[in-house]
């Protein structure tokens, strides 16, 4: 079809060779499925106690699985309805529109497919993403004047919005078990620091060869995720890997590197992937809370695990590892 990456023709070389050496799956089964821990966000209206369960909840969470899914979280229904609208809109445009430079204006990362580091089908992606910096959301406006493709820059704002409120309270209500001060998160995340991205994944023939998303963590302090009902996500949880089982009527949220090294290592950054559908494509947004460029991660208790770093100082070191070694490597190069 017009609209899907040429997947097979660009790496080419990568699916001769492993047809050549015979390559059985690489694709380790998940030995269960389970469903992740279940936070109902409106206990903390209900009273004190309730309030105080709720976050205690959330607290134990993050630490033993380092992700939990949500209900009554404030952002409604119909706009996440229109988000996945708006998601299928742009991901069926003719491949060659969303590739283009600049696609809607957007800064370097914009529409990004498969991975242009893989050797082997092993780090190899089955997936298309849009990547919008909230930075560069009004931008969108100036690229769509001069195409007839609109993407609706009004439900990607109310979107964002909605999600950095919900991001920034359940950062505060995790912060409270810590000891970390309420004012953290609103001194150190600018409502622009933060990151939209908009995943599809195609239905895949090489889904026992290759990941819809090959393993990582995430960079940012918090993660909200809004999936179908397809299915694909895996944790890898004490040493084997889990399948998570979809609910589209929750929001998933996930602990990342940063919450990780500012905890001091008691909410858990948690490696996770997408196993690719052979026949069912799949689709997920993505919301990474993050802070700003300059601020300074630093442990919140002693002794530290991790060595003070900056956004950028992390950001600038999965880039030098991507490159040499094809891999994030992430918070291991920051342990003292």
């Amino acid at each position: 079809m017009a609209n899907e990456p040429p997947f097979f023709e660009k790496y080419k070389a990568i699916f001769q060779r492993s047809a050549d050496e015979k390559e059985k799956s690489i694709i380790v089964d998940a030995i269960e499925e389970l469903e992740l821990p279940l936070i109902d966000l409106g206990h903390l209206n209900l009273g004190p106690l309730e309030r105080q369960e709720c976050i205690e909840k959330m607290a134990r969470a993050a630490t033993e699985w380092g992700f939990f899914q949500i209900v009554n979280h404030g952002i409604p229904e119909e706009l996440l309805t229109r988000l996945k609208q708006e998601q299928i809109k742009v991901f069926q445009l003719p491949f060659e529109k969303k590739s283009e430079d600049k696609f809607l204006n957007l800064s370097v990362q914009g529409y990004r497919w498969g991975n242009p580091l893989a050797t082997s089908l092993r780090n190899l992606s089955c997936s298309e993403v849009l990547h919008i910096s909230l930075n560069d959301i009004s931008k969108m406006d100036e690229y769509n004047k001069l195409r007839p493709f609109f993407l609706a820059r009004s439900t990607i704002e109310e979107y964002a919005e909605k999600a950095n409120v919900l991001a920034q309270t359940l950062a505060e209500h995790l912060a409270e078990s810590l000891g970390i001060k309420a004012s953290y998160f609103r001194e150190n995340c600018s409502p622009t620091s933060s990151s939209l991205r908009l995943n599809r994944y195609p239905p895949c023939p090489y889904s026992s060869m290759m990941f819809g998303i090959i393993p990582h963590t995430d960079t940012d302090f918090l993660t909200i995720v809004s999936q179908d009902q397809v299915g694909g996500l895996q944790l890898n949880r004490d040493g084997r890997w889990v399948s998570v089982k979809p609910n589209p009527e929750t929001l998933v949220v996930n602990i990342g590197d940063f919450y990780q090294a500012l905890s001091n290592g008691t909410y858990k950054s948690i490696t996770h992937r997408v196993i690719a559908n052979q026949e069912c494509e799949r689709y997920s947004a993505a919301y990474f809370y993050c802070p700003t460029y300059e601020t300074v991660i630093e442990s919140c208790s002693k002794p530290s695990l991790y060595r003070k770093f900056s956004f950028k100082e992390y950001r600038e070191q999965i880039q030098k590892d991507l490159k040499a070694t094809g891999d994030k490597v992430g918070l291991s190069r920051f342990l003292l």
